[in-house]
């Protein structure tokens, strides 16, 4: 409420004395005090009531006065009960200091007034209050009601004149182009150097406190704001957090529009954290094939657990015939630091791609991590003519993932936030047609990841692809390391095979052709599965090894090529 409108109420008694040009001012609260300096116990914006006492002299006024309009204060009535008038040392006081002041009829009390202020300002503040509740909840509502952050950077088109887009660390758009906003789409190179100019800043500590960092592409300059998360470790921070950029310099710009925009950041938050919470069933999922995988759960209890995360992570098509497995790690310089979050965080954004299934580009991806790697499970769509279900008959391979372009049009901005004490490392399988194949696909995309990890670079990955050209180091091996190697390997096979006549050597090659079906190569030898699974576990004994893990099976791989 303002000053006037208490004039202007009769019943409240009050005469204005001076101060006629600041009766604008809002009130925001009221005080009744006969200190001589109750600076302690105000705030700003309130009405001081007071009866004099703490007046015993023309010099008293100036003081008081100055305290007052030192503290903001609205406005200030005295009461005349006491000394019949306000004195003339206080008008002049209240004119230096422009300090609006009222008389007080002896008749009215200051209980009537402030009871009066009390409910005015609450009333308006429960209003205010109902109306910024309200204007959150449909900003943000999902849907056609709502619109997410798209109708936040709208209104700060319309009302403001900005042009704003919400990016993540990596340059994705999360909104500010609709089919319906007037701001066009910034091109790839811009969102990526934008999202890198960010990434850089916070890492830098060039984001401190409530100025924005600054960037100048091209001609144009951009205010990037933060947008909020939950206060941890920095380098978790600047490789999951989204970024409002907009289109303007904010470096001179009052403290009322950087309030402004900090709030949108808060809202744009809620969206992020809606979509965040999204992605848990998808997690759940990951995590739990992905331990039934490493525990050496029966494939049939793998293959259920897929039945039920195909229909999830691919809506409409049911059971996904090919998986397959990306692998990432994140590891600091000096420490432990904060990896398997922040690998499945990259790792789910490395995976996005709005053309493979539905409106939503993050409704395909799922995503556990342990301890310092995160591990995707991806669906791949059907390809045409190719039988349904998990155990399908091989057939044309469907579109699958390539290690290279995983990250070709995200590395600069992950390489400024990662600066020079972070690895990105990456690792992507064969796809596989049943739950079976699964562990196999897992221990391929860590050993790729393990082969990118070799390289020099701060992001780095590999694919199954690769691993085939350990093959190409076979002739420059020295001929002594390679009977060693050998030896080792598959001397103990061979001693068995001479006195049992066994055929472990025969199994072992016809297992790894067969890629570790074990149906495959049961047929391949016209044997039955028991007796392969016993073979096979003859060969472990015999050797040490362990026909299940990936290292294992590529070094037998080996030792075949060259005995």
């Amino acid at each position: 409420m303002r000053l006037r409108a208490l004039l202007e109420t009769a019943s409240l008694g009050l005469r204005l004395l001076g101060g006629e040009q600041e009766l604008d001012r809002a009130v925001r609260g009221v005080m009744t005090t006969d200190l001589r300096d109750p600076s302690r116990y105000l705030s700003g914006g309130e009405l001081v009531l007071t009866g004099l006492a703490w007046h015993h002299g023309p010099a008293d006024s100036d003081p008081f006065v100055r305290i007052l309009a030192a503290a903001g204060v609205a406005g200030l009535a005295a009461g005349e009960a006491e000394m019949g008038a306000v004195p003339d040392d206080l008008v002049a006081a209240c004119a230096r200091h422009r300090l609006p002041l009222f008389a007080v009829d002896e008749d009215v009390a200051f209980a009537t007034i402030t009871e009066h202020v009390v409910r005015q300002v609450s009333g308006e503040r429960a209003g205010d209050l109902a109306a910024v509740v309200e204007r959150h909840r449909r900003l943000m509502t999902p849907g056609p009601a709502g619109g997410g952050p798209d109708v936040v950077l709208d209104l700060l088109g319309s009302d403001l004149d900005l042009r704003a887009w919400v990016l993540t660390p990596t340059g994705r758009q999360i909104a500010g182009a609709g089919p319906d906003s007037a701001t066009p789409e910034l091109p790839t190179a811009v969102r990526s150097r934008l999202a890198g100019e960010h990434l850089a800043a916070v890492r830098g500590g060039g984001q401190l406190g409530g100025s924005p960092y600054r960037a100048t592409v091209g001609q144009v300059t951009y205010s990037l704001f933060p947008v909020p998360g939950e206060a941890r470790d920095v380098r978790a921070t600047v490789l999951s957090d989204w970024l409002l950029a907009v289109e303007a310099d904010a470096g001179d710009w009052p403290g009322e529009r950087l309030d402004l925009l900090h709030g949108v950041t808060q809202l744009i938050a809620v969206e992020r954290d809606r979509r965040d919470a999204a992605r848990t069933v998808r997690r759940r999922l990951a995590q739990e094939v992905l331990e039934l995988v490493q525990t050496g759960a029966a494939p049939a209890e793998v293959a259920a657990r897929l039945r039920v995360a195909a229909p999830v992570l691919l809506p409409g098509v049911g059971a996904a015939p090919h998986w397959q497995v990306v692998v990432a790690a994140v590891e600091w310089a000096g420490d432990e630091g904060p990896g398997g979050a922040v690998a499945q965080a990259l790792l789910e954004e490395a995976l996005v791609d709005p053309g493979l299934a539905g409106p939503d580009p993050l409704d395909r991806i799922a995503v556990a991590h342990t301890g310092a790697e995160a591990v995707a499970l991806v669906p791949l769509p059907l390809a045409d003519g190719e039988p349904t279900g998990l155990a399908g008959a091989p057939g044309t391979q469907a579109a699958g993932l390539h290690a290279a372009s995983l990250l070709a049009g995200i590395r600069e901005p992950l390489e400024r936030g990662l600066a020079d004490d972070g690895r990105l490392t990456l690792g992507v399988s064969a796809s596989v047609t049943s739950a079976e194949g699964l562990r196999g696909a897992l221990e391929e995309a860590r050993h790729a990841r393990r082969v990118a990890a070799a390289r020099t670079g701060l992001v780095c990955a590999a694919g199954h692809e690769e691993l085939a050209s350990h093959v190409l180091l076979l002739p420059f091996v020295p001929d002594d390391v390679r009977r060693a190697f050998t030896a080792r390997l598959l001397d103990p096979l061979r001693d068995y095979d001479r006195r049992h006549r066994a055929e472990l050597v025969a199994t072992l090659e016809a297992f790894l052709d067969s890629d570790g079906s074990w149906t495959r190569c049961a047929a391949r030898l016209h044997l039955h599965v028991n007796t392969l699974r016993y073979r096979v576990g003859r060969i472990e004994q015999l050797t040490g090894r362990d026909l299940s893990r990936l290292e294992d099976k590529l070094d037998f791989f080996l030792a075949l090529r060259i005995s």
